[in-house]
Parts: structure tokens; C-alpha cells; sequence
């Protein structure tokens, strides 16, 4: 199976090289494309020279813009398998293989890789874990299934929902809703256990005043999404 890392990064010139780096290292055979959602460091300069496999976007487009990119490049280049790792290195690649196989074995369209099973690792701040805790109770409110860790950047696809994250993928925070909208298209979700790293370079991009605008955002996104879908049905 061909299958491809999309990195979405933002200002990530510090964290790339040793992620790519450990991305080469592995034995497993794995293509990757960088998205650089117009960077203003040396990230675009850093890929240059290194010779990386790279999309530039012209501006800063937000996570949800550079992840669907890089579905649609996974489309147009007739990929099996695309796995979502973030550019700041918190996502161990030594995990990829735990990712992907379920999905290898037919067993799950969509696998989250989740930092909250084992409880080992980088668990984030405990604001943020309730407000995870919060999202999470939403979703299994709307769609009926449990995902302990809903804003994990850290997940994989299988061929027919690279088609659909390629044409139906939220523009802003988009790791929650994309798991109603993979439950709507009938996906079988899995969940399993990874331990995830600190970030050391760089700085999120979440602060206090975003993750209360996340919250609110996402929580409505979420039940607009179900709502609409009901209708639809309805229609049929």
C-alpha cells in the first residue's frame, strides 16, 4: 500500500529537519509532503535546501486549510494509506506502523492514535483535558461513539476517506468534526494507545482566549454538522 505523511507546519523551521529525519530513519517505506500554511520563519528556506517534499501556501491558512491539501494531493496521487502528524515533533513516528495497521488489515477507515489509553507521555495541561473531556462527551452525544482523545492530531485514513476528507474537512480546528464527519459517512472509528512527546521548538498556537473561542466554535460546528446531516436524511 502507498501510503503518505501529511504534515501540516507553521513556523516549524527548528522541528522539521529532526522529524524528517526520523521519518528516513524508519523501516518502513513512507512518503511525506510538508505543508508550509505560509510560515514566516525559515521553514520555506529550511525545505528548499533540504531538498523536502513540500506544498507552499501563499498565506496562513489555518490547520484545517493545510491538512485538507494534503488529502487532496493523497487523491490526486493515488495514495492508499495517508497519515496526519503534526510538524512540531510531538507525534512519535516510531507509532506509524501502530496507526496504520489497523487499517492495513481492513479493520478501521479512520484510526486515532490517543495519548489518554495508556495515560503515559505528554497528557497536556488539565485545562485542556477537560475541555477535551467536554468535546468528547459531545460527540458520543451525537454520533453514539467514544473517542477519548478527539483533538489528536495524530490519525490515519484509509483510500475512501482520503476521497471524503479531500472534499468535506472543516476550515478551523478541525480534529473533532472531522470525526462526525467521518461517523456520518459511515466510517469505523479506532482508537489506540501512543505516547506523544512536549513540543521543544516552537510555540502553540492556541492561547487562553483561542481555546475559549475552540470550545465554543467546535461545540456548535459539532451540532451543526449533526443537525444537517439529519436533514439530509430526512430529504432521502
Amino acid at each position: 500500500m502507498k501510503k503518505l505523511i501529511i504534515i501540516p507546519a507553521f513556523n516549524e523551521a527548528d522541528s522539521l529537519p529532526i522529524l524528517i529525519n526520523s521519518i528516513n530513519g524508519l523501516d518502513d517505506r513512507y512518503d511525506y509532503v510538508i505543508i508550509n500554511d505560509g510560515s514566516t520563519d525559515k521553514t520555506k528556506k529550511i525545505c528548499t535546501e533540504n531538498g523536502y517534499s513540500v506544498i507552499h501556501l501563499p498565506i496562513n491558512s489555518g490547520i484545517g486549510v493545510a491538512v485538507q491539501t494534503g488529502y487532496k494531493y493523497a487523491l490526486e496521487n493515488d495514495y492508499d494509506i495517508a497519515i496526519q502528524i503534526d510538524g512540531d515533533g510531538q507525534h512519535d513516528v516510531r507509532y506509524l506502523s501502530t496507526v496504520v495497521s489497523a487499517i492495513e488489515k481492513g479493520e478501521a477507515d479512520l484510526v486515532i492514535g490517543s495519548r489518554f489509553i495508556m495515560k503515559e507521555g505528554f497528557q497536556s495541561s488539565g485545562a485542556r483535558r477537560m475541555g477535551i473531556q467536554l468535546l468528547s462527551t459531545i460527540i458520543w452525544i451525537c454520533t453514539g461513539i467514544k473517542v477519548k482523545d478527539v483533538t489528536s492530531g495524530f490519525r490515519a485514513v484509509n483510500r475512501d476517506f482520503i476521497h471524503v476528507f479531500a472534499e468535506d474537512y472543516s476550515k478551523d480546528y478541525p480534529e473533532p468534526e472531522a470525526i462526525v464527519t467521518a461517523k456520518m459517512y459511515g466510517a469505523v472509528i479506532k482508537e489506540i494507545p501512543v505516547i506523544m512527546k512536549e513540543r521543544e521548538n516552537g510555540t502553540s498556537s492556541i492561547t487562553l482566549w483561542k481555546s475559549v473561542y475552540y470550545m465554543i466554535k467546535v461545540t456548535l460546528a459539532i451540532w451543526v454538522k449533526r443537525l444537517s446531516y439529519g436533514v439530509r436524511r430526512e430529504k432521502k
